[in-house]
């Protein structure tokens, strides 16, 4: 197994996917050996018949890719997608909260979304750094810290960028060395991962995993 394709999660969000892309891309998944595959909640329970019996997991998105949705329904989101298969949850910070400096709203949302996953689900919570500076970044990866997230990742890839070695290291240095750290959008290369996983990236949000793999084996 590549220790590569371990820290991919093999993504498909866009909102025209269909049935049969959602399909093969489990099956790349299972090629490749990717660690998991993310997609939209309505294909959670597909890809969960898909990957049974194999060691990919099933990643899937709460609260995307706004992050303004209430606390309630990114609840909801998440028990019915824990409910479907999901084995891991990516949820989205609300932005403009903390934006406004509503630090203390920013940790309950992302608490309540990790109670409702419970004990057996990772929950990686989406900053959208290209929307906060520096010590935003900082401020809303110690929230996550605090209220007993397992990764924070940089973007969703649906806004004005995706990750930034920048980015990820400080959300590195932020959390420490025990915490998850997820760069997704725009890592397309293997000069891309290595760049972040050098930064400090575990894991890595990509729709280009197996070109990524391919040209790591040139």
């Amino acid at each position: 197994m590549s220790k590569i394709s371990q820290l991919i999660d093999h993504t498909l969000l866009a909102p025209t996917a269909t049935a049969t892309q959602i399909d093969t891309l489990v099956q790349e998944a299972i090629e490749h050996e990717f660690k998991t595959v993310c997609v939209n909640p309505t294909w959670v329970a597909r890809a969960h018949r898909a990957a049974a019996g194999t060691p990919v997991g099933v990643c899937t998105v709460v609260g995307f890719p706004l992050g303004a949705s209430t606390t309630a329904v990114k609840v909801f989101e998440t028990t019915d997608a824990v409910a479907n298969g999901a084995d891991e949850v990516d949820m989205v910070i609300n932005i403009g909260w903390a934006l406004a400096g509503m630090w203390d709203d920013v940790e309950a949302d992302i608490r309540a979304v990790v109670e409702a996953a419970g004990t057996k689900v990772l929950v990686k919570v989406i900053l959208e750094t290209c929307l906060l500076d520096a010590n935003q970044a900082a401020e809303a990866s110690r929230r996550c810290v605090a209220a007993g997230a397992d990764f924070v990742k940089t973007s969703t890839g649906f806004s004005k960028h995706g990750a930034t070695v920048e980015a990820v290291s400080i959300m590195r240095r932020t959390v420490g060395p025990d915490l998850g750290v997820k760069a997704s959008g725009g890592v397309r290369t293997p000069e891309d991962l290595a760049a972040m996983v050098d930064a400090g990236a575990s894991r890595i949000g990509a729709s280009a995993g197996a070109s990524i793999l391919a040209g790591s084996a040139e």
